[in-house]
């Protein structure tokens, strides 16, 4: 009678732990599947930062995008939290389990060690001796049945040894793939863990460069504004001197249409002042450090010491040093227009010297600036207006 609550209880055990198994099973997929969602979006966020980080930058854009990938590691840790704590829960019920096999492996075996005591000590003779000394035939079949019943149970008492054998060999596998799914979590949340401090670095390192670049913006901010007036100055009184007709006449211009100096005709057909890519257009711009200034002109990249030359003929009105401009040159074109180059390692002209188109006029400097090497370069008209040079210049 216990023997067979003892199979009872076995084969309850064993349906039983299937659908736990299988459950378990299911819900590790979803987990996995979450988990590459995170990172996936994670990795969008590290190369819309490298994009960032390649741009004139948006200092509060970086640090949102660093915010928002700590928040993604953030969910990554849980998420691994929750694996870790599922395979824990897996790892103590498989254990369960392969303790629970092998007590019933060590009963089944002990059951057997005693049959086969017991066959031994009858001898092979013993199934003969049964049967031959029947006092009748219904005692034969008695005895028959008899010696049938417990061959077949010994026969399923072997069987289920191998069951269970099979069985354990199975769960220490299951195991073992259970504790190495355990420790490449562990792993996986150390790293994790890792990345999420040195998110956190990074912003504070962020904010404190922030910090730091701010005041350095506002000085450099207000050291502009105070050339930018400097330089209205100037061009304003040069325009009162051409107006109160103190200026020599300027030499015409091979594109104009009608009289001298520059006109709307020459739009589109000026010789760029030097070859080079456009590293910061005419108009609103963001600095590093997030400050928000005006352009205006263009900034021309181009190796330090590249020949300058004018985009049109005219007179040098200023060879100077204008603070955040360094060593400029002004040429006046008539017609109130002026052109300006800015930036330069050196002018070859003097002042009230004449210049012809496309005379070299200077060199390329700027090195000691945040956009390297370059020209910058203005056109103003009537009343000291900034144009856009790129409508001037001739199209690339």
């Amino acid at each position: 009678m216990c023997r067979q609550c003892g199979w009872g209880l076995l084969a309850i055990l064993i349906t039983t732990a299937l659908p736990q198994r299988l459950s378990a099973q299911a819900d590790p997929e979803a987990s996995r599947r979450r988990l590459e969602e995170i990172r996936t979006e994670r990795e969008r966020l590290r190369r819309e930062q490298e994009r960032l980080a390649g741009q004139v930058r948006d200092v509060g854009a970086e640090l949102r995008n660093i915010e928002r990938q700590r928040e993604a590691t953030n969910r990554i840790v849980n998420e691994l939290e929750r694996q870790m704590r599922r395979l824990g829960d897996q790892l103590l019920s498989s254990s369960q389990q392969l303790a629970l096999a092998q007590d019933n492996l060590a009963d089944r075996r002990a059951i057997l060690n005693r049959r086969l005591v017991e066959i031994y000590k009858r001898g092979r003779l013993y199934t003969f001796q049964v049967l031959l000394t029947a006092e009748s035939f219904a005692d034969l079949l008695s005895r028959y049945k008899y010696l049938y019943l417990q061959n077949r149970q010994d026969r399923s008492l072997v069987a289920d040894i191998g069951r269970l054998e099979s069985r354990i060999r199975s769960q220490r596998g299951e195991l073992v793939s259970v504790q190495e799914d355990m420790n490449r979590r562990r792993e996986e949340r150390a790293t994790e863990l890792r990345s999420y401090q040195n998110l956190a670095a990074e912003r504070t390192a962020r904010l404190s460069r922030l910090s730091r670049t701010r005041e350095t913006g506002q000085q450099r901010l207000t050291a502009l504004e105070r050339d930018e007036a400097r330089l209205l100055d100037v061009l304003a009184a040069l325009e009162r001197s051409r107006r109160a007709g103190r200026a020599a006449p300027i030499p015409t211009s091979p594109r104009a249409t009608g009289g001298t100096g520059l006109t709307t005709a020459d739009l589109g057909s000026l010789d760029w002042p030097v070859a080079g890519r456009i590293l910061f257009q005419f108009g609103r711009d963001t600095l590093p450090s997030g400050a928000v200034i005006r352009r205006n002109g263009i900034g021309i990249g181009a190796a330090a010491g590249t020949p300058v030359k004018a985009v049109s003929s005219g007179r040098v009105e200023l060879v100077q040093r204008l603070g955040t401009y360094g060593l400029t040159v002004i040429l006046t074109h008539g017609n109130g227009y002026y052109s300006l180059y800015m930036q330069l390692a050196s002018a070859t002209v003097a002042k009230d010297s004449t210049v012809a188109r496309g005379q070299v006029i200077g060199t390329v400097g700027g090195e000691n600036t945040e956009q390297g090497a370059h020209l910058y370069f203005e056109i103003r008209g009537e009343n000291q207006i900034a144009l856009d040079p790129a409508d001037w210049l001739r199209r690339r």
